[in-house]
């Protein structure tokens, strides 16, 4: 079975990754699509002692859902069987974890996200996933 992770940030290079794994997700009726997004986590101590953990977890459902949007919006006809999750953390290792967790067997993600840190060819996101994980990465421009 073809379980394809899909990670999502909002940004249009995302979307289209989703749209190439819906793709290759139709050739395979069992295939499952993972659609995964990492919100940045607040690791300021200040947020954490006038913030509760509940008020931290709906913000990260919140940027997550927002991340999710348009990921849905183009899942939503597909026919392609569709997990999603919000996870923060570091994106790179949040991903490596995910794949090993639900035995992903492929990644579909965008070269570049929404990061505003500059990078010659790659997102740092994509640099460091094409180093954490053990299986094929396919990028999408």
């Amino acid at each position: 079975m073809l379980n394809i992770l899909v990670p999502v940030d909002g940004s249009e290079a995302s979307t289209r990754a989703v749209q190439a794994a819906i793709s290759l997700a139709q050739h395979d009726p069992q295939a499952v699509l993972h659609i995964l997004t990492a919100p940045t986590p607040i690791v300021s101590g200040n947020v954490r002692r006038f913030f509760s953990e509940d008020v931290l977890h709906a913000y990260y459902q919140d940027e997550g859902n927002n991340a999710l949007n348009s990921a849905r919006a183009v899942l939503h006809e597909s026919g392609v069987t569709v997990h999603e999750a919000i996870v923060p953390g570091n994106a790179a290792e949040v991903i490596k974890q995910y794949v090993l967790d639900h035995q992903c067997n492929h990644i579909v993600m965008g070269t570049r996200g929404l990061s505003a840190l500059p990078s010659l060819v790659l997102g740092s996101v994509t640099t460091k996933v094409l180093h954490l994980v053990d299986v094929p990465v396919t990028l999408i421009k």
